[in-house]
């Protein structure tokens, strides 16, 4: 398990000058959320359920980081829709946190996505969060209510308690709920890629997979969208499932990196899928 912490760290580069932007606001919750979608078991899951790994050892919550590496040249962009509880009056005061653009861009070039998005973002902007959850292209997961960190020790981020760490994940599903997201994921991202065996037991109920990734963008601030390119392009490989974020403010040149992305990556013969088909072949399921 230590390893696979020191890989989260190592990979969190990216994340830590974002999720530097502010501190986290209170995670209290509000009205009793409604539960995660539970992970289907081995003799009942019925094929329309999302794919979950099984539980890791001693029954922790698994880890996804990449999909087989034989079989198919495929790959998974996957965004993160960061935004914390305290940022209200940023945003009223005309920051953006979402990023339209980039939306519109994955439509327009047909390539399906997964975007981890935070209660928070859901929140802020509920007419977003519902046209992607309801666009079959996309496919809505986890990112925390408020991006506190689920370690002690997470570039600095407040933390969520042990004993909260569960209801912050369901608060989350609450507010996707609520802005009229039809089918959230059963799958979870640390804030900043930061856990350790606490937060995966801590997790165990909530009948998530955690997923990470193997590779990083670099777009969080990057002010050169080929510099983003080439990051993701030196670094794909089947299977891959790659970081970026869908916050303008935090990484403007984004959608103009995926511009590049994704021609050069399907002259290479690559095929975007979202990481439910990712996970769904690691369990064989095709």
């Amino acid at each position: 398990m230590t390893t696979l912490v020191r890989r989260a760290a190592a990979l969190c580069t990216l994340a830590a000058s974002s999720l530097a932007l502010a501190a986290c606001g209170s995670t209290e919750p509000g009205e009793a959320p409604r539960p995660a979608p539970s992970a289907p078991s081995a003799s009942a899951a019925a094929p329309s359920r999302p794919p979950t790994l099984a539980p890791g050892p001693a029954g922790l919550t698994p880890v996804f980081e990449h999909g087989p590496r034989a079989g198919g040249r495929t790959v998974a962009l996957t965004f993160d829709a960061d935004m914390t509880a305290d940022q209200g009056p940023r945003a009223a005061a005309g920051e953006r946190f979402d990023n339209p653009g980039l939306i519109a861009t994955l439509r327009k070039l047909e390539v399906p996505a997964t975007v981890f998005m935070t209660g928070r973002w859901a929140e802020e902007y509920p007419d977003a969060a519902r046209s992607i959850g309801q666009d079959p292209r996309f496919e809505i997961a986890n990112h925390s209510y408020s991006h506190y960190a689920f370690t002690d020790d997470c570039y600095g981020l407040p933390t969520v308690p042990e004993e909260r760490m569960r209801s912050d994940v369901e608060r989350a599903y609450a507010a996707f709920r609520e802005a009229g997201v039809p089918d959230p994921m059963p799958y979870f991202r640390f804030p900043g890629g930061c856990y350790d065996r606490a937060a995966l037991k801590a997790l165990t109920a909530a009948g998530v997979t955690a997923v990470q990734w193997d590779v990083v963008s670099g777009d969080a601030f990057a002010t050169d969208a080929d510099a983003v390119a080439r990051q993701v392009l030196d670094g794909v490989e089947p299977g891959s499932v790659v970081v970026m974020h869908c916050t303008r403010s935090a990484a403007p040149v984004t959608e103009e990196a995926v511009r590049t992305i994704v021609p050069e990556l399907r002259k290479q013969g690559y095929r975007f899928v979202k990481v439910s088909e990712l996970i769904g072949a690691a369990n064989g399921r095709r």
